[in-house]
């Protein structure tokens, strides 16, 4: 395992990549309604990102079982829990969720985020999901911190996630980031306290959970790239990236600006 930690000028050029996913998320939020395709979506965050000297980092992501990623960003629709492609087919509708999964390369830097986005007004069921994955991040966060291990944040989030009578989706997770999207160590969404690589000053993480609305299992889509819940249950996902250092855990990506 190789853990790479940032000097404080890696951290400010990491916090400014972070930033601009930031606000390729709240410019999308602005385009989100019922009829819009997620096709559209994929068109105008991969211009926002050019326009504001970056590449998006997902695009021609390779695969390790089938083609390369074929989009600027993964849109998942409902039960589709990760790594949907953008379409033409799909179209947005009143009540459906859309999680938007946005990655940028600047100056040699990754930046990485997630947010799940409503389609118009949502069932209320629908709407304690989101909250209470959010509530997962955040929980997450609060333990990321120099002396923990990634166990701590796993075990954060699936506790928080069970309490709430919701599923946890394994073998999906956060990582490292920097130079590269994605760099050791793997943070799980289920872990044990004291378990796992140690947290240290210096570490930038993405820390993501995936929750779903009934069981855990998941499947792969033909095109070898969307991931979904078996019982065909809503599922949420929300990411921050966030920095590890003087005893808390500072967050590099941002939701503030996000209208929802």
């Amino acid at each position: 395992m190789s853990i790479f930690l940032k000097t404080e000028d890696e951290i400010q050029l990491m916090r400014q990549a972070n930033q601009l996913v930031g606000k390729v998320l709240a410019e999308l939020g602005k385009h989100i309604r019922p009829g819009v395709t997620t096709l559209q979506l994929d068109h105008i965050a991969e211009e926002f990102i050019h326009d504001h000297g970056a590449t998006p980092t997902f695009k021609n992501f390779p695969n390790p079982f089938g083609g390369p990623f074929p989009a600027s960003i993964c849109t998942s629709v409902n039960n589709v829990v990760v790594h949907g492609i953008p379409s033409e087919h799909d179209v947005l509708e009143e009540g459906d969720i859309v999680s938007v999964d946005c990655g940028v390369l600047l100056n040699g830097y990754n930046g990485d985020s997630c947010y799940t986005f409503k389609v118009g007004h949502v069932d209320q069921h629908i709407d304690s999901l989101l909250k209470t994955t959010l509530e997962c991040l955040r929980k997450a966060i609060s333990v990321a911190v120099a002396g923990h291990h990634v166990g701590d944040i796993g075990a954060a989030v699936s506790q928080c996630a069970r309490e709430h009578g919701y599923g946890v989706v394994l073998g999906l997770g956060g990582h490292g980031i920097g130079r590269q999207m994605h760099e050791d160590p793997y943070i799980p969404n289920v872990g044990k306290k004291g378990r796992g690589a140690l947290l240290q000053d210096g570490m930038c993480i993405a820390i993501e959970p995936m929750i779903t609305m009934g069981k855990a299992e998941i499947g792969l889509l033909p095109d070898r790239w969307g991931i979904v819940t078996f019982d065909g249950q809503a599922a949420a996902h929300y990411e921050h990236t966030i920095l590890v250092r003087h005893g808390r855990s500072e967050i590099l990506s941002s939701f503030k600006d996000i209208v929802n």
